[in-house]
C-alpha cells in the first residue's frame, strides 16, 4: 500500500463517518424514528428528547454523553455497562499517556536516522517510505538510539500496571455498592445446587433436598425448587405462544379491514401446510382459536407430568435472608466434591435449564473437549486467514486471477481496492465466529447466559489475537515463514517480531476503518432503522410485533469486548515500533467511549446483570496483550541486534507477578459475594413467595397460582410413593 492509498482509505472513512453523523443528527429528531434512537428511554417511561436531544444543535448528544455521570449509566443500562466504560476509559488513559511521551520522543529519534533504505524491516514492505522514516525500522542495527525505544517499552508497561490497578479497585467498589442495594433481588436469596445424590427409598427428590438443607440451615431455609426436564413442555408452550401471536396478528388484520371499504370486513385466511403455502385453506381466526383451545389442556397435562415425573439431579434452594444465601454459595457442603455442588444462583431469566442436570465429571470432561475443539478451530482458521492476508493483496490477486488485471489496473479503482479489500475481507470472515463459540461455551455445561457469554468472549479474544493479529503478521510472508519455523522452531518470536513492521500500514487502516465506519454505523443506526420501517410497513400489525421490530437488545459484550481487545493488542504491539498508530488507538477508544455512552443512555437495553463479573476477564486479557507486546518487542530488539535487549526479560515476569497479585487481592470478591456486603439492610422485607415464583420457567407457569401447582404435583408424587 502506497501513501496515496492510505490517504484515500483514511479520507474516505472520515468522510463516511461525517455523513453518517449528520444522518443521525437529522433522522434522530423525527418523531417516527424515536423508537430506533431512544428505545431505552421509552421503555423506562422517559421523554425521548428530554435534555435537549431535539434541539437545533446537531451535536447536543455529545454534551449529554459527556455530562452523564457513572450513576446515570448504571441506572439506565446496568452495572455491566458501567464496567465496560471503565475498561474503555482505562485503555484510553493508557494510550493517551503513552502518546504524550512516545510521540514527541520517538518520532524525532527515528526520523533523524537514515538507514531505512538499507533495511528490509520497513513498516510497509519497502513501499511506504513516508511512514518508514517515523518508525523503528528507520534505525540501523546496533544503534544506541534503541535505548529510547527500550525505555518507552518500560513506560507503556508501568502506566498500564498503574491504571489497571486503579480500575480494578474502582470496579470492585462499584460491584460492592450494587450488591449492597436495598432493593430485593431474587437471585440474592437463592443458590443453585447440582449433583444431588440418589434419593433414599420412600422419599421424593424435593423432600431429599429440603431435609438436607433444613438440617444445615434450620432457621433461614425457605423451600426448594427441583429442576425438571422441560423439553416437551417447552415445545408445547412455544407452539401455544406462536398461535397466540398469529391470532393477534389475524385479529389486527381483520380489524383494519373493517375500517376500509367493507364495514363487515374481510376475514383473513391461511393454509395449514408447510410455511402456510400448501394444504387446506382455512379461516385464520377460527383455526388459531381452535389450536389454542386444543393446546391449553395439553400444556396443563404436560406441566403436571413434568413436575411429577421428570425431576432431575439439580435444584434451586431459597433462604429468607441474603447473608445465608451468600454464605451457602461459597461453602463446601459434602465431603466429596461431586456431591451437593453449590454455587450462587444467577438471575432467573439467565438460567440455562438444560445444563443444570449435567454431572460434575461430565462438566469437567466437556470443558476439556471444548478447549480441544477451540484449539483445533484456531489452528485451522489460521490457514484461511493467512491465505486471506496473502492473497487479498492486488499483486497476489492478479497472479491468481489474471483476467482481473484490466479492471484493477484502473488507477482510481486500484487505489480504493488497496485501501479496503484486505480489511473488509477480514471483518466479514470474523463475523462468522461468535455464534459458534457461544454454542461451544454452552456445551461445557455452564449454568447461566452471562457466564456463557464471558466464556465465549475469552475464546473469541484468543481466536482473534492468534488468528488475526499473528496470522496476518506472518501471513504476508506465509510460505517462507513456514519454512523458517520448520528449520528453526525457536525462531517463532523473531519471525513474529520481524513480521510486525511489514504489516503496520495494514493495521493502521484496519483500526481507522473500525472506528470511522464501525462507530459511524453504530451512531446512525441506519441498518436497524431500515429494517424497522420495512417491518412496520409490511409485516407488523400488533403492538407486540412493533416492539419486537424496534427492540434493540444489549451491547453484545461477547463480540464487542474481544473486538476492542484486538485493537488494544494491535496498538500496544505497534506503539513503540510505529508510534503513529497511537493517535488512531486514542481516536478508536475516545470515539467509542463517546458514541457508546450515548447508545447506552438512549438505545441499548441490558438483557442480564452479572454485577461486573466481566471485569476480571477484561483485566487478564489486557495483561495478555501487554505480555505479547513485551515478548515481541524483545524479539524485535534481538532482530535489530541491540545488545541490551535482555533488559526487557524482566517485564513479562513482572506482568505475571502483577496479574497474580491482582487475582489474589480482588478476584475472590468477584467470584463470591462478600458477607459484609450481603448483610446490608433491605428497604423492605422480601416476599419469599414472589422470589420463589420468579424462578419458575415460563412454560411451567399457569393461570393457577404457580406455587399451588408445584405443591399439587408434589402431593401426587408423594401419593404414588
Amino acid at each position: 500500500m502506497d501513501f496515496s492509498s492510505f490517504l484515500t482509505s483514511l479520507g474516505t472513512s472520515c468522510v463516511i463517518f461525517v455523513i453518517l453523523m449528520l444522518i443521525f443528527a437529522w433522522l434522530s429528531k423525527k418523531p417516527g424514528n424515536a423508537v430506533v434512537y431512544y428505545p431505552n428511554r421509552i421503555l423506562k417511561g422517559l421523554d425521548p428528547w428530554d435534555g435537549g436531544s431535539r434541539t437545533r444543535n446537531p451535536f447536543a448528544w455529545i454534551h449529554e454523553a459527556i455530562s452523564a455521570s457513572e450513576q446515570d449509566v448504571i441506572s439506565m443500562c446496568g452495572l455491566d455497562t458501567a464496567v465496560y466504560f471503565v475498561f474503555m476509559g482505562t485503555v484510553l488513559g493508557i494510550l493517551v499517556l503513552s502518546s504524550i511521551v512516545l510521540l514527541p520522543v520517538l518520532l524525532p529519534v527515528a526520523a533523524t536516522d537514515d538507514s531505512v533504505k538499507s533495511t528490509s524491516a520497513t513498516t510497509s514492505k519497502g513501499t511506504f517510505s513516508d511512514f518508514d522514516e517515523l518508525s523503528m525500522g528507520n534505525i540501523k542495527e546496533k544503534s544506541p538510539r534503541f535505548w529510547a525505544f527500550l525505555i518507552a517499552v518500560y513506560w507503556v508497561s508501568f502506566i498500564t500496571y498503574y491504571l489497571l490497578w486503579k480500575a480494578y479497585t474502582h470496579v470492585s467498589g462499584l460491584r460492592a455498592n450494587a450488591l449492597m442495594s436495598p432493593e430485593v433481588k431474587p437471585e440474592q436469596f437463592a443458590i443453585l445446587v447440582r449433583d444431588i445424590p440418589p434419593v433414599l427409598q420412600g422419599q421424593t427428590r424435593k423432600e431429599h433436598v429440603d431435609s438436607y438443607f433444613e438440617t444445615i440451615y434450620p432457621e433461614t431455609f425457605y423451600k426448594s425448587m427441583v429442576v425438571t426436564d422441560n423439553k416437551e413442555v417447552n415445545k408445547i408452550w412455544k407452539e401455544l405462544e406462536g398461535y397466540k401471536k398469529k391470532l393477534a396478528h389475524a385479529e389486527a388484520i381483520y380489524g383494519q379491514s373493517k375500517t376500509t371499504r367493507k364495514p363487515e370486513g374481510a376475514r383473513p385466511t391461511n393454509r395449514t401446510g408447510f410455511l402456510g403455502l400448501f394444504g387446506e385453506k382455512v379461516d385464520s381466526l377460527e383455526y388459531y382459536r381452535g389450536k389454542i383451545h386444543e393446546l391449553i389442556p395439553k400444556l396443563e397435562s404436560e406441566q403436571k407430568i413434568t413436575l411429577r415425573e421428570k425431576q432431575q439431579d439439580a435444584a434451586l434452594v431459597f433462604f429468607t435472608n441474603r447473608v445465608t444465601a451468600a454464605s451457602a454459595a461459597q461453602c463446601l457442603h459434602a465431603q466429596m466434591v461431586d456431591k451437593w455442588t453449590v454455587t450462587d444462583a444467577p438471575e432467573p431469566h439467565q438460567l440455562i435449564w438444560t445444563n443444570l442436570k449435567i454431572k460434575f465429571f461430565q462438566r469437567q470432561l466437556r470443558q476439556h473437549v471444548v478447549y480441544f475443539v477451540v484449539a483445533l478451530a484456531i489452528l485451522f482458521y489460521m490457514i484461511p486467514i493467512g491465505f486471506i492476508s496473502a492473497f487479498t493483496t492486488l499483486d497476489n490477486l492478479k497472479k491468481l486471477l489474471p483476467f482481473i488485471k484490466p479492471i484493477v489496473n484502473v488507477k482510481a479503482l486500484k487505489t480504493v481496492l488497496e485501501a479496503f479489500l484486505p480489511q473488509l475481507a477480514l471483518i466479514i470472515f470474523l463475523a462468522l465466529l461468535p455464534k459458534f463459540l457461544l454454542l461451544l461455551s454452552k456445551a461445557e455445561g455452564i449454568p447461566s447466559v452471562s457466564h456463557a457469554v464471558r466464556a465465549a468472549s475469552g475464546k473469541y479474544f484468543y481466536f482473534t489475537v492468534l488468528n488475526v493479529f499473528i496470522g496476518v503478521t506472518v501471513g504476508g510472508t506465509l510460505f517462507t515463514t513456514f519454512k523458517t519455523i520448520e528449520d528453526d522452531p525457536n525462531s517463532i518470536v523473531t519471525v513474529l517480531a520481524n513480521g510486525l513492521p511489514g504489516n503496520a500500514t495494514f493495521f493502521l487502516t484496519y483500526v481507522a476503518l473500525k472506528f470511522f465506519i464501525g462507530y459511524g454505523l453504530e451512531l446512525s443506526r441506519i441498518v436497524p432503522l431500515i429494517i424497522y420501517h420495512l417491518k412496520r410497513k409490511y409485516l407488523c400489525k400488533t403492538e407486540a410485533e412493533l416492539k419486537a421490530a424496534w427492540f434493540p437488545g444489549d451491547l453484545r459484550y461477547g463480540t464487542r469486548v474481544p473486538g476492542d481487545m484486538l485493537i488494544v493488542t494491535i496498538v500496544l504491539c505497534y506503539s513503540v515500533i510505529a508510534p503513529l498508530i497511537l493517535p488512531f488507538g486514542v481516536a478508536y477508544f475516545g470515539l467509542g467511549w463517546l458514541i457508546l455512552r450515548n447508545q447506552a443512555l438512549k438505545v441499548y437495553v441490558p438483557s442480564y446483570e452479572s454485577y461486573g463479573r466481566m471485569w476480571p476477564h477484561m483485566h487478564k486479557r489486557i495483561l495478555a496483550s501487554l505480555m505479547l507486546y513485551q515478548v515481541t518487542m524483545f524479539g524485535y530488539f534481538e532482530a535489530k541486534k541491540f545488545v541490551c535487549a535482555p533488559l526487557l526479560i524482566p517485564l513479562p515476569i513482572l506482568s505475571l507477578i502483577f496479574g497474580y497479585v491482582c487475582s489474589q487481592k480482588f478476584y475472590r470478591s468477584f467470584r463470591d459475594t462478600a458477607l459484609e456486603v450481603a448483610c446490608h439492610v433491605l428497604q423492605k422485607s422480601p416476599n419469599m413467595d414472589q422470589v420463589f415464583r420468579s424462578f419458575i420457567p415460563p412454560s411451567l407457569r399457569s393461570e393457577k397460582n404457580d406455587g399451588d401447582l408445584f405443591e399439587d404435583a408434589l402431593s401426587e408424587q408423594v401419593s404414588r410413593v
